[in-house]
């Protein structure tokens, strides 16, 4: 058991039989009335947020997951496979436990963070940054703007993010998912 005063980001908690991640936290004493604890907590199985708030000092179950690093293999249509990098086992995971957010940017022999509990996979983690490659963008134009513009670009897993007017197709470029932003061009 833990309480309040131990959250921390990527902290795991269980709350009426389902597993959350704390992605945000904040320790709020207010004036008047009792202090709390505002979170934002994301389901590991199927990647909700939801937003809840705890009394101060409140008792809270904690799960330990093991991180295994674990390679996507390939997918069906409707299961994707990853293989555990220690043991060589192959597991098949939904489009729910893997969540949208992170299957834009999801590609083959691409190494996530196996989240499992008592040997079951619930979940990946892909890499904050990824290198993936441009395969659509308009052609930027010198003079368009005063200051430094920005145009879309579609990347190769199918993802769109924001680039700016230098980038060509065909260009690599890393990414930080989370923000679905555009960080620098790879050479």
């Amino acid at each position: 058991m833990a309480d309040t005063s131990d959250f921390r980001n990527g902290m795991v908690i269980e709350l009426d039989g389902t597993l959350f991640s704390i992605i945000y936290f904040q320790h709020v004493k207010p004036g008047k009335g009792g202090a709390f604890v505002r979170t934002k907590l994301k389901g590991v199985m199927t990647g909700a947020v939801l937003d809840k708030t705890f009394r101060a000092g409140e008792k809270v179950s904690e799960v330990r997951l093991v991180r295994r690093p674990m390679q996507y293999s390939y997918t069906d249509g409707q299961l994707y496979y990853f293989m555990d990098m220690e043991t060589y086992e192959i597991f098949p995971l939904s489009a729910d436990a893997i969540g949208e957010d992170q299957l834009q940017y999801l590609q083959e022999n691409m190494v996530c963070q196996g989240l499992t509990r008592e040997g079951h996979v619930l979940s990946v983690e892909l890499p904050q940054f990824v290198e993936l490659e441009i395969v659509d963008t308009d052609p930027g134009v010198k003079g368009d703007t005063a200051q430094g513009g920005t145009k879309p670009a579609r990347l190769s897993t199918g993802a769109t993010v924001q680039v700016p007017l230098f980038i060509e197709q065909g260009d690599t470029v890393r990414v930080d998912r989370t923000v679905d932003k555009y960080l620098e061009r790879v050479s």
